[in-house]
């Protein structure tokens, strides 16, 4: 087997490459050492925000590929980070200045590189639909894993025991989102009502597209060979729930700066991880050696979510939202470790 470093070593090539290009474009922008060293510390703060906030996406992205084809799991872990990397983290932001000011795809990279305190301008006025978007598609997630009557390992017994036993009740997870959904908009100014519930209600649908899709492409046994069980609904479905993951990181990464270059570099070193992390526990099946640890990703994933939605009424800096998930996955953690522990005693 692998050693953990070996499951690594492209992350950290990637690293130290993107490192040498923040360097070299803070060269460029500044003309001097202190400029470049500045775009290096930056670019090194937002591949450990994005590795922070993405311990529960390794985790989930390697729940599902379990159930993958082979052939699907290498398009994931190539093609899918490739997407991860350029479309989550260099194109999106690009769409929403699209989008938002009505602008062409090369006006927005002039922008981008020209005026880049205006273009975070416009990412910033777009983080309300974002939030709400990414709260609604996050929370269906993590409430679609504990309303499972099959599910009978549980971590937290006492809340998840009775959510297991509610799940025959058909709707009921888009009944809660629902109801958090209304609660928020009561508490946000009427002006942004609008722009709240239909990103909010678009996440909600987005999610459920995804698994009628899911269900439709990885059932049937007549479509080409490209769509196998366990193939391309599940990639859908991770991609999805990957762009979901990485708003957060997105936006917050415009707090340490409006350029969207040094941006794409810091990002695409944390989804490298994000990569390697997912193929070592899909490998050494960690997440069956260790009986709570996916557990403890879902929870972050449901924390995450009501973060989400807070910051549709007031800011929550990142670095909360990384401790409180990477806590929660250390909790799970511990207790997997004592799990094992006490069985190997008995």
């Amino acid at each position: 087997m692998a050693t953990t470093l070996a499951y690594f070593r492209w992350a950290i090539g990637f690293t130290i490459a993107g490192l040498i290009l923040a360097f070299c474009l803070g060269w460029a922008y500044s003309g001097h050492m202190g400029g470049a060293l500045k775009f290096l510390m930056i670019g090194s703060v937002l591949a450990v925000l994005e590795i922070s906030l993405s311990f529960d996406n390794a985790i989930v992205n390697a729940n599902k590929l379990k159930s993958m084809t082979p052939e699907w799991q290498h398009r994931f872990l190539t093609w899918g980070i490739v997407i991860a990397v350029f479309g989550m983290r260099i194109v999106f932001p690009l769409l929403i200045v699209v989008v938002a000011a009505n602008l062409g795809p090369w006006e927005a990279i002039e922008l981008a590189a020209t005026r880049p305190d205006e273009y975070a301008q416009i990412i910033g006025d777009a983080h309300l639909g974002i939030a709400a978007f990414g709260g609604a598609f996050l929370m269906m997630v993590a409430l679609n894993y504990f309303f499972d009557d099959g599910k009978d390992v549980h971590w937290i017994a006492m809340l998840e025991r009775h959510m297991a036993r509610f799940a025959s009740v058909r709707g009921l997870e888009v009944a809660l989102v629902l109801a958090v959904m209304l609660t928020f908009a009561q508490l946000l100014p009427e002006a942004d009502l609008g722009t709240f519930l239909l990103a909010a209600t678009s996440g909600l649908l987005t999610f459920l597209a995804v698994e009628v899709l899911g269900h439709l492409l990885d059932a049937s046994q007549d479509t080409t060979n490209l769509v196998t069980k366990g193939g391309l609904g599940a990639f859908l479905y991770l991609e999805v729930l990957d762009a979901s993951f990485s708003f957060d990181g997105v936006i917050g990464a415009f707090a340490l700066t409006q350029n969207l270059f040094l941006i794409a570099i810091g990002l695409g070193i944390g989804a490298m991880y994000v990569r390697s992390m997912t193929i070592m526990l899909v490998e050494r099946q960690t997440l069956a050696e260790f009986r709570y640890l996916e557990h403890g990703a879902f929870w972050s994933i449901l924390i995450l979510s009501v973060i989400m939605f807070a910051q549709t009424l007031t800011h929550i800096p990142e670095a909360i939202t990384g401790l409180l998930g990477a806590s929660v996955i250390g909790l799970s953690l511990v207790s997997s470790v004592r799990h094992r522990r006490s069985g190997a005693n008995e």
